[in-house]
């Protein structure tokens, strides 16, 4: 066996804010004594664009005419040039955590979060009630073919906390035919454009179901979805790039016709 290093974080969640210290140790573990010139730690987080065969053009003009975001970048030197002993050392180490860019609202790195300061805005409550019958779905061509249903509900608010669950309740009134699944989709939504045109990606990012089978008429479901930490943040709007999020209920029938309403969510952590 070589010599084996490995980085341990003090933190059990690993989600820090900016300006706390992120603290740790580095374990080196070797049969024989390590001769080396130094030992030293780096940190840094940059802005990466994903791009989808569709929109490949579009997003790489936007990227050349906007230099990548640097969000932290800092080096620790912990041991200089020496020698260190056979068996397992463990190397305290400190990082002071400092954003460069506020731009960023979210970013991992070696499986540690870093938020940036809570944004300065007051969240008021938003909530929404819905019906849902053939006549409010958009979309159709032969809505009188589709069979008769009622579905009635509402989300306590669309304007949420990002560290807390978007919560609501759904009653199927009536319904024509039987129910095959009821679930809860949550898309993200990319925009970024430059003077070469604008792109628009719409990523599902969760989907989780909350009823299963032809539920029982006026039952009360209850909407309940945590937002995962690594696939979503605040809403962002600049000129030149947005990231929202939506929320599709998608009740689906024993014929495994789908029934979709939308609702834009915004997304705040203060």
């Amino acid at each position: 066996m070589g010599t084996v290093l490995d980085i341990k974080i003090k933190r059990a969640n690993k989600i820090y804010r900016e300006g706390e210290v992120l603290s740790g140790v580095v374990v080196v573990m070797s049969k024989d004594n390590v001769q080396h010139q130094g030992i030293s730690l780096t940190m840094e987080g940059s802005v990466n664009l994903q791009l989808s065969a569709k929109s490949v053009g579009v997003f790489e003009a936007f990227y050349n005419s906007v230099k990548p975001i640097q969000v932290i970048s800092n080096t620790v030197e912990m041991v200089k040039p020496g020698k260190l002993p056979s068996g397992k050392i463990e190397i305290p180490f400190e990082f002071p955590l400092v954003i460069k860019s506020n731009k960023v609202l979210y970013e991992t790195y070696h499986g540690v979060f870093v938020n940036i300061q809570p944004q300065k805005t007051k969240l008021s409550p938003s909530p929404v009630d819905f019906t849902i019958t053939p006549e409010t779905l958009q979309n159709v061509k032969e809505r009188a073919s589709l069979p008769r249903f009622l579905i009635r509900g509402h989300l306590d608010s669309t304007n949420c906390l990002i560290t807390q669950p978007l919560t609501g309740e759904l009653i199927v009134e009536t319904s024509e035919v039987a129910l095959k699944s009821i679930e809860l989709q949550l898309v993200r939504v990319e925009t970024c454009g430059c003077a070469e045109g604008y792109a628009r990606d719409a990523t599902e990012i969760q989907n989780i179901q909350i009823a299963e089978g032809d539920v029982c008429r006026g039952l009360t479901i209850p909407i309940y979805m945590i937002f995962p930490r690594l696939f979503t943040c605040p809403t962002l709007e600049t000129t030149n790039f947005k990231i929202e999020f939506e929320v599709n209920i998608v009740v689906v029938l024993q014929d495994d016709h789908l029934i979709t309403e939308n609702f834009p969510l915004k997304l705040c952590r203060v």
